[in-house]
């Protein structure tokens, strides 16, 4: 027996994309000034979660998995995004540091993909943002040993408790397994939504520390 609920048919779901266009003209030499325009409208329009990014990973045996982290940073040397250095995504890192990056910004009709690769960032730069975090957020990276099993939530919030208990009359230390990461961008592919789905798709590649810029089909 079929026991899924009774769905629309969402084969026919669908809209127009009518919210922009990119021309070659337009576009800057250096994709990062065009990713910050993006970004900087994002976050003025009062989006969920404007800096959310979809990180890439692969495992030993070439497994993708994918997860959602946050931007942190970004300059001419890439885009930074902290975590637990015992997670998973740390653990496929250290083995293979090329990711994918996407941001999805649905109210503009604009996608964002980046492939790049890791580099650890320093940590004097990770006890910077760390010692700005809210503390609940500094405790909570105590917390959690990412990606490992556990029994219940119950868990999670009685070590909370206690470790806030530990920290009340201190500041909360870095933990030694949390830190930053940088990628640094090897490409750039920007999609703005068309109508008729005659999408806008612009790459920028890297090559000899120049940027190639091209238009691909939709």
């Amino acid at each position: 027996m079929n026991s899924f609920k009774e769905l629309p048919d969402i084969s026919s779901l669908r809209r127009e994309y009518t919210k922009g266009q990119l021309n070659r003209q337009d576009l800057p030499e250096n994709p990062l000034i065009l990713f910050e325009n993006w970004l900087i409208k994002a976050c003025a329009s009062s989006l969920p979660d404007p800096t959310a990014m979809t990180l890439a990973t692969v495992d030993e045996n070439g497994k993708p998995y994918q997860r959602t982290v946050l931007l942190k940073h970004y300059d001419i040397n890439g885009l930074v995004f902290y975590t637990n250095l015992n997670s998973r995504k740390v653990f496929h890192l250290n083995k293979n540091p090329n990711v994918s990056l996407h941001f999805l910004w649905h109210f503009f009709d604009r996608q964002l993909m980046i492939l790049g690769r890791i580099e650890k960032l320093p940590i004097l730069e990770t006890i910077g943002y760390f010692s700005k975090r809210p503390r609940e957020s500094q405790i909570s990276a105590w917390v959690s040993k990412q990606s490992s099993h556990i029994k219940s939530r119950e868990i999670l919030e009685k070590k909370f408790i206690e470790l806030k208990n530990k920290f009340k009359n201190c500041e909360v230390p870095l933990p030694s397994f949390w830190g930053g990461f940088r990628v640094k961008i090897e490409t750039m592919e920007f999609w703005q939504g068309g109508k008729h789905r005659l999408h806008d798709r612009f790459v920028y590649q890297l090559k000899n520390k120049v940027w190639e810029i091209n238009r691909l089909a939709p």
